[in-house]
């Protein structure tokens, strides 16, 4: 088993909580959501065999406290911590990137902005639905998980979510079946959920890609979804991201989770697709 160091970097605001494990082109991961580093877990591990791969808690979530009160969250501040992250650990060479959900769009943001730190982005499933042609409907949707956050609480929330993303489909083992680790993952995602509801949630789902940004670094953009995924709202976003660089998007195994309900088949895949850019 690769060797997995525990790191710690204050940023303005917060203090991240950071994993890297292996050697190699660094590979930095960044998660959606409520969820942290956690959940790459169980592709981390044959990524390593040719990456450095560095996964964090993104602020706000998990091991990676605010320095203050909670605020709304700033795509340009999460960018900004991965951009960070690339400078401490890969500061002579620019780094592959793999994010999902709302890792997608910190990825996206991040291209954007540092073009020359980027080597490739896959971004998975950004819920990027300012691009939709009749986005008002995909706005009122976050809008109405939002509000009902702020009447009924994270639970009710969560529930509404997940009917209207397709996370309720992810074909994840029984919570009996989980490995420990995951549990724990789970419970901490959990504990994030009013962080995320509260001050991640209309953010990044409100946030308009630079088109003419992505479009200029449109060799080193891959979109991607899960294939069970495809016609559930955070998949659509990036089949009109597809159509603005002119690449296909690649279909990963599973649902917006497949990282974690089919780890081998994704992590042989995402190794595929980026080595591509290396040969």
């Amino acid at each position: 088993m690769t060797a997995k160091t525990l790191n710690k970097l204050a940023v303005p605001g917060a203090t991240l909580h950071y994993e890297v494990t292996g050697s190699g082109p660094m590979l930095l991961l960044i998660a959606d959501g409520g969820t942290d580093s956690g959940a790459f877990d169980s592709i981390v591990e044959p990524l390593a065999t040719q990456y450095t791969v560095v996964a964090y808690d993104p602020r706000g979530n998990s091991r990676s406290p605010y320095a203050g009160r909670p605020a709304d969250d700033q795509v340009e501040l999460s960018s900004a911590d991965a951009l960070t992250l690339i400078d401490l650990l890969s500061p002579d060479a620019p780094a592959f990137v793999f994010g999902t959900g709302t890792g997608a769009i910190t990825g996206m943001d991040l291209i954007s902005r540092y073009p020359q730190r980027v080597r490739m982005l896959v971004a998975h499933e950004p819920p990027a639905v300012e691009l939709l042609a009749e986005a008002e409907h995909a706005r009122a949707f976050f809008a109405d998980v939002y509000g009902t956050y702020q009447r009924e609480g994270a639970p009710m929330a969560q529930l509404l979510y997940a009917g209207g993303t397709g996370l309720d489909e992810d074909d994840l083992p029984a919570p009996e079946d989980l490995r420990p680790e995951f549990r724990e993952l789970l419970d901490r995602t959990e504990a994030n959920a009013g962080t995320f509801f509260a001050h991640k949630l209309l953010p990044f789902t409100r946030y308009r890609p630079d088109l003419v940004a992505l479009k200029a670094v449109a060799d080193k953009v891959v979109p991607a979804a899960g294939v069970d995924a495809a016609r559930h709202l955070p998949a659509q976003p990036v089949v009109v991201l597809s159509d603005v660089i002119g690449w296909p998007v690649v279909s990963f195994p599973g649902g917006h989770n497949g990282y974690a309900s089919h780890p081998g088949r994704f992590a042989t895949l995402l190794a595929q697709v980026l080595e591509a850019e290396l040969t």
